[in-house]
């Protein structure tokens, strides 16, 4: 095979052909190589940023942890000594609404001794029912009783009804059972209208809100006005944490309330009935001397049948005196508390003895006015506002004007007005500005105040 033989001008050709193709490649590379230096050094940097950027967000993540972990330990230990604070002096609360509540006679006629006994064992019936049914509760849980009560009132009470030879017997009881625990107190709250409601129902609301206070015992069985108050805590979380003590049978409106908070009752500690001061052997009026304690005390089935009047105020008087009947069967067979039925007339000077008015015609119940429901309704009265100003000054005996029954001998209030027309009927507007305890369902066909 023959090569073929290139003349020189076309080798010459050819040389500087390959020349600039190797220039141009020398070109290439060496662009490529600026360019990728460039690239390299500009991608360090860039990664030498990141670097510092994840370095300083590293070390502000373990400074961050750091103190988080001793936050979290100084929170730790600042909630473990909230909780031993929280969980130190536990206790239970006791609040009893001693007016209606009230201790079973022969621990009341021990006096001292047995104020001293009552709590011992009201402070043994609440241990033992904690351990049966609230077993949650710490064992060292102490027990705070507070009995709220006019205590005058009471020992009045006591004594007509002879439960006690002497009204001093009950300061002597309730003396000894507050000296007898550090944390039993009785608090005598004076004369008044809903006294010792009121501060029974703060130190509940006090007390529920309190962490320290493991659970409520409430004596109230006796009135229907502690029913607003427990309404107001129907949840759960809260009704486990209140039990319901009964003295005497749950009035109507708690009754319907009980099923929603545990009840309890604590044999021989708490009257089961209300005490009746109208003995039918010794009237209130006579005050016949006693000649044995025993002999003069009402027996309970017996004093439940009789009529116990709600306390009520007398019209002008800022200490008002109960109003009694000698016409038992023919009025209501309830009552409320008794603790302030007997404080203002046994304070106030005695006027001469009251003869015994005319007995009135007897009234029927069904001559009671009432509405489709069946509520009892009191008839419309026209009065004039200057004759019941004049009405409020005088300090008349509602019962015996109106009623034509006052037993009381001698009574604090004026039996002997000549009153008027006008003036009996203003008397009976005012009689109606105090609500009747049995409100609408009242069936006394005597009773004098309001039924709205």
């Amino acid at each position: 095979m023959s090569l073929e033989v290139l003349p020189d001008h076309a080798l010459h050709q050819r040389f500087e052909d390959l020349k600039g193709v190797e220039h141009h490649k020398n070109e290439l590379i060496t662009f490529g190589a600026a360019n990728a230096r460039q690239e390299l050094l500009r991608r360090m940097d860039s990664l030498s940023n990141e670097y510092q950027q994840m370095s300083l967000d590293h070390q502000r993540e373990t400074q961050f942890n750091r103190d988080g972990q001793v936050r979290e330990h100084q929170l730790k230990n600042e909630l473990r000594k909230l909780q031993s604070f929280m969980d130190r002096d536990p206790f239970v609360s006791v609040l009893i609404d001693g007016d209606g509540m009230i201790f079973e006679d022969e621990l009341i006629g021990k006096g001292e001794l047995g104020g001293k006994e009552a709590a011992t064992k009201l402070w043994n019936a609440i241990k033992d029912h904690m351990h049966e049914k609230l077993p949650d509760i710490p064992s060292e849980c102490r027990i705070v009783t507070r009995i709220y009560a006019n205590l005058k009132g009471l020992a009045d009470v006591c004594y007509k009804s002879g439960i006690v030879e002497r009204s001093s017997t009950i300061e002597d009881f309730y003396r000894g059972f507050t000296g007898s625990k550090i944390l039993f107190d009785f608090v005598d709250v004076g004369h008044g209208k809903d006294r010792a409601d009121e501060k029974i129902t703060e130190l509940f609301k006090l007390h529920l809100s309190d962490y320290h206070c493991h659970h409520i015992y409430f004596g109230c069985s006796h009135d229907n006005g502690y029913a607003r108050l427990l309404e107001q805590y129907t949840e759960p979380t809260l009704t486990t944490r209140i039990t319901l003590v009964e003295g005497v049978p749950f009035e109507k409106e708690l009754k319907l309330l009980q099923s929603q908070y545990s009840s309890v009752r604590f044999d021989d500690l708490f009257r089961p009935g209300k005490i009746n001061i109208y003995n039918a052997s010794q009237p209130v009026a006579s005050q016949s001397v006693r000649t044995s304690s025993d002999a003069s005390r009402v027996p309970l089935s017996q004093a439940q049948s009789f009529y116990q009047s709600p306390y009520q105020p007398m019209i002008g008087d800022s200490n008002p005196s109960p109003a009694p009947s000698s016409n038992i069967s023919a009025m209501n067979p309830k009552a409320s508390s008794w603790a302030s039925t007997a404080t203002a007339a046994a304070q106030l000077v005695s006027p001469p003895a009251t003869p015994s008015p005319a007995a009135s015609q007897p009234v029927s119940s069904k001559d009671i006015p009432r509405n489709k429901y069946g509520q009892r309704v009191d008839p419309p009265v026209v009065y004039d506002k200057e004759v019941i100003n004049r009405v409020r000054n005088l300090k008349l005996c509602n019962v015996h004007f109106l009623r034509k029954d006052c037993q009381y001998s001698p009574c604090s209030h004026d039996h002997y007005y000549k009153i008027t027309k006008n003036e009996l009927t203003s008397l009976k507007s005012i009689a109606r500005n105090v609500p009747c305890y049995f409100g609408s369902e009242c069936d006394d066909p005597k009773c004098i105040y309001g039924h709205k």
